[in-house]
């Protein structure tokens, strides 16, 4: 599969044909692309849809795509921000970019101030939970709900595949395979799957075309670095969590996902006065891609719940 791919990728190459997102599949994903000026770069993001805020930040290895299941669900009766961070989707990958979770939180913050967004339901993912809820606890006001899949926002030293991970994948060494041989996307990507079976070659592809040269994959390094890199940062989040303690939160966990266990999701659990938390034990890591069939109709009816109940 993957010299196929590979031969893929430079035929397009060569054909001028990765840039600005045409190897997307638009049957898939046929959302109006928009993009906003940040860092002397452009943001990608979606705006699909009207009425209450919903906004979805995705992690590492991911983008925008993740969530076009949940947008075409949502989109009928709310209105669904989803940004492809910097370095990843359609978004720029500036070669000096900053790519850490802070700088991805800071270029968050500003996007929802850009479009005003207000009485926001938050759903992250992977990074995407320290990312987002960075803003949630700077504005708690502004959080209506919590949607939480597979995720954290603490420091992880002392997980001990974590913190080898990070080390082994934080240097020189590691980055070299990073940018030269795209292990994130080819071995760590499929490992996290709990049925690596429903990664076919047409969805990998979509996941693959962010990173057609190794300087693409600089911002995914980053972030495996960072794992570790950030844990002071991590936290510091961690410490406030009590701001977001009594926000509504629907918790969405894989069982299967090797790197994020049911643990984490009892820390979660025990964070929260108001949680609901539904797991799915043939999923891993991706849960959206992995149950989209279980995941979009709990999703929705947790909103519609939140909404009525706001009403």
């Amino acid at each position: 599969m993957r010299s196929s791919t590979d031969a893929l990728t430079c035929e397009l190459l060569r054909e001028g044909l990765m840039s600005h997102g045409s190897w997307v599949d638009r049957a898939a994903y046929p959302f109006t692309s928009r993009f906003f000026d940040i860092d002397g770069a452009r943001l990608h993001y979606l705006d699909e849809g009207d009425g209450p805020v919903v906004l979805l930040v995705h992690g590492t290895t991911t983008w925008s795509f993740l969530y076009r299941d949940l947008i075409r669900t949502l989109a009928p009766d709310y209105r669904c921000i989803a940004l492809d961070h910097l370095g990843f989707g359609i978004s720029d990958k500036p070669e000096n970019g900053s790519y850490r979770p802070s700088d991805h939180a800071r270029r968050l913050k500003a996007l929802v101030a850009h479009l005003a967004l207000r009485d926001v339901t938050l759903i992250v993912h992977d990074f995407g939970g320290p990312i987002g809820l960075d803003y949630a606890l700077r504005h708690p006001g502004n959080i209506r709900s919590l949607v939480l899949f597979n995720t954290w926002m603490w420091s992880l030293r002392g997980e001990p595949l974590i913190e080898a991970a990070s080390r082994l994948a934080g240097g020189s060494v590691g980055r070299f395979f990073f940018r030269r041989f795209n292990i994130e996307l080819y071995t760590v990507f499929r490992a996290a799957w709990g049925e690596r079976s429903k990664l076919t070659a047409a969805l990998h592809r979509q996941y693959l075309g962010p990173f057609p040269r190794p300087s693409d994959r600089e911002p995914m390094w980053v972030l495996a670095r960072e794992l570790l890199g950030s844990s002071d940062w991590y936290q510091e989040r961690w410490s406030r969590r009590e701001r977001i303690s009594r926000t509504p939160a629907l918790l969405l966990w894989g069982l299967r996902d090797p790197i994020f266990r049911e643990r984490h999701l009892f820390r979660w659990k025990s964070l929260f006065t108001d949680a609901e938390a539904v797991t799915f034990p043939s999923a891993g890591h991706f849960v959206q891609e992995e149950v989209p069939d279980q995941v979009r109709p709990v999703v929705r009816r947790f909103l519609d719940a939140r909404r009525s109940a706001s009403t």
